[in-house]
């Protein structure tokens, strides 16, 4: 399962759809995005919490122009200017879902439910064109599972045979990211020997995980904002 993050993301192919782990810059997998965009893959719609941080990682994704959408909670915050750029040019779709229903959704998709009722965003411009149904005395809203053709997320530990474990917030999406793809990528700091990881820390069996590699040391800046 190990190998260069080149070959790791070598088949995702132009149009896929690609969950992307990290909350802002925590659990951000930046090796596997710099492959990708390396690879070339383009018209992708990316699935995430946020729309990018100054110009790295999923921010670098969206500059090359590799990005057709974006799904995600916090598409707009202080250092998201290539975003924002973008989505004023047009050069870039939108679609915001509140941030438990995005886990949520991610988390259906890997668990094989059809869909769920949620009171999340009753009301407002997010509830349009859906299914509303009361529920003692109570408004929700059917939501549909959101499923990745590729999930690229970041662990901080992984055996051989592809169980996580995470380190502290880096664990954010990363879980429910690898049960809603087709084909799960991880980037980890460190492997271990098959029975060095305590089975009780195990956050996401290695039957989620696909392809593993070592992720490179690095330390991200980010530059600026607008």
């Amino acid at each position: 399962m190990l190998g260069t993050t080149d070959e790791a993301v070598a088949g995702i192919e132009d149009g896929s759809t690609v969950l992307v782990g990290g909350f802002g810059l925590a659990g951000m997998p930046f090796d596997l995005i710099d492959a990708l965009i390396r690879q070339g893959a383009g018209d992708l719609t990316v699935v995430a919490n946020n729309a990018g941080n100054g110009e790295v990682g999923l921010a670098a994704l969206l500059k090359a122009g590799r990005v057709r959408k974006m799904i995600c909670s916090f598409p707009r915050q202080a250092d998201s200017y290539v975003f924002d750029g973008l989505y004023r040019a047009g050069k870039v779709e939108l679609e915001v879902v509140p941030q438990g229903n995005l886990a949520e959704r991610m988390r259906a998709a890997g668990a094989g439910i059809g869909g769920f009722y949620c009171p999340t965003a009753v009301g407002t411009p997010l509830a349009e064109n859906k299914e509303v149904r009361r529920i003692d005395g109570r408004d929700y809203l059917l939501e549909y599972p959101i499923r990745g053709d590729y999930a690229l997320i970041s662990a901080d530990k992984a055996d051989p045979v592809g169980n996580l474990v995470y380190r502290k917030t880096a664990r954010n999406f990363g879980p429910v990211m690898a049960t809603a793809a087709t084909t799960t990528i991880v980037q980890v700091n460190e492997v271990v020997e098959l029975g060095d990881l305590d089975p009780d820390s195990v956050i996401t069996p290695g039957i989620h995980v696909d392809r593993i590699v070592q992720a490179e040391t690095r330390h991200y800046t980010v530059q600026g904002t607008r």
